[in-house]
């Protein structure tokens, strides 16, 4: 698995933006769908890369892709 550094949880937001999420709710947590899967992101900075690592994998996106869209 590539390595995945901490980053933002901002950043986070906006790339699963441009995957087609969108927000549903927001508190101490984000929460985001598609339409088909529910992904809930902390509002952490920066978030664990071991944390964003099983978000992304939640969202259905592979590490590499995901570094494509931040």
């Amino acid at each position: 698995m590539p390595k995945l550094s901490g980053i933002s949880h901002q950043r986070a937001v906006n790339a699963f933006k441009k995957a087609g999420f969108w927000i549903t709710r927001q508190g101490k947590h984000t929460t985001m769908t598609d339409g088909k899967r529910i992904i809930t992101i902390p509002r952490a900075n920066p978030i664990n890369s071991f944390t964003m690592a099983g978000i992304i994998k939640d969202a259905g996106l592979s590490i590499e892709e995901f570094k494509e869209l931040l």
